[in-house]
């Protein structure tokens, strides 16, 4: 990869005194110019079927232990029409903060399984994925660290403008599946449409996620020849 841009960043937590942008299609998504954002995107093929079946219902277990609404296991499914907000909302505050981050827990440790077709184990494929992502770098946004997985892409991005995230994410995805199909010689969808995106609240947040970064291709048992790396010097 091409040496990175020389800019001086200051990386903020969500700031919930400011406007903070939410939207929401399967997923809320909460964006703040000049916050800092931990965003995922996967293939895709990433998570077949029968997974996801798997995570509802060991989600299902889990909610049912501590007498929560079974129905929010529909969560990992994005299944269409259901909104879990409402449901969400009738919650404790401390008892949202424990499902998102159990459902995220599932949804991330089986991308880590590595499941679908993989193309970014690919170093070509990674390549292009990590130099879009990094290419409006200090003009529209400032990024900490990537790393390209197998199946899916792990960021810390802090985006100038509000929406950055929903406009510009959509730009990373809509290139990178053009010049990698390209490449591989195949049309079809890459990636899987709704990226998965955490408002990071606080120093500790933003710590855990670069560790996180850092981390998951060892966890994932992974060759350094199979991911791609990055960090902010």
């Amino acid at each position: 990869m091409s040496d990175a841009k020389e800019h001086s960043v200051v990386f903020r937590p969500l700031d919930r005194r400011s406007d903070i942008e939410i939207t929401e299609r399967n997923l809320p998504h909460w964006c703040q110019a000049g916050a800092a954002l931990f965003v995922t995107f996967r293939l895709a093929d990433s998570l077949p079927r029968e997974v996801l079946l798997r995570m509802a219902d060991e989600l299902r277990i889990w909610l049912k232990s501590r007498s929560l609404p079974v129905c929010l296991a529909e969560t990992v499914l994005g299944t269409i029409g259901f909104d879990s907000e409402p449901i969400l909302s009738q919650l404790r505050p401390e008892l949202r903060r424990e499902f998102r981050r159990r459902a995220s827990q599932l949804i991330h440790h089986s991308l880590d399984s590595c499941h679908g077709s993989c193309v970014l184990k690919d170093a070509p494929n990674a390549e292009i994925v990590a130099n879009s992502i990094r290419h409006f770098d200090g003009e529209k946004y400032d990024l900490d660290s990537l790393v390209v997985m197998p199946n899916h892409v792990h960021v810390i991005a802090q985006f100038r403008e509000d929406g950055g995230l929903h406009t510009i994410g959509q730009s990373w995805m809509r290139y990178t599946a053009r010049k990698i199909n390209e490449r591989l010689g195949r049309m079809g969808v890459l990636w899987q449409p709704e990226p998965f995106d955490h408002a990071i609240r606080s120093t500790d947040d933003f710590e855990y996620f670069q560790r996180y970064i850092v981390e998951n291709p060892v966890k994932a048992k992974l060759a350094t020849e199979e991911y791609l790396y990055w960090k902010r010097p």
